[in-house]
């Protein structure tokens, strides 16, 4: 893994297109430290992830689908966006990212 990715402070996952957990940054392995951090490496998504979320995320990678959408837990607001990854032209899985937002956050609209 890339040293920027590595230490990148939003938390990015990697999974194969059968949501085979491969590879997790710092961030994400300090977000999932409670339920085995790096030692989730090689454990599929879908067994961790209750319904509607593990039908949803089986659509996404049957589908090849995206999903982008905000949460706000204790106190703290994120986006999570998650998108298939494809190497030369073949699709392989998807990515996740998932980082802080500002409770209030400037919006503009440019041309």
């Amino acid at each position: 893994m890339n040293n920027w990715i590595k230490e990148y402070p939003g938390a990015i996952t990697l999974c194969d297109k059968d949501g085979i957990l491969l590879e997790m940054n710092d961030a994400a392995e300090k977000i999932f430290e409670e339920d085995g951090g790096r030692a989730l490496i090689g454990t599929n998504l879908l067994d961790c992830h209750p319904e509607p979320s593990k039908s949803k995320l089986r659509d996404m990678l049957e589908n090849q689908t995206g999903n982008t959408y905000t949460i706000e837990k204790k106190g703290k607001k994120k986006i999570i966006h998650q998108t298939p990854w494809f190497e030369n032209g073949e699709y392989k899985g998807f990515i996740e990212l998932s980082f802080e937002l500002p409770l209030e956050m400037k919006h503009f609209i440019r041309s």
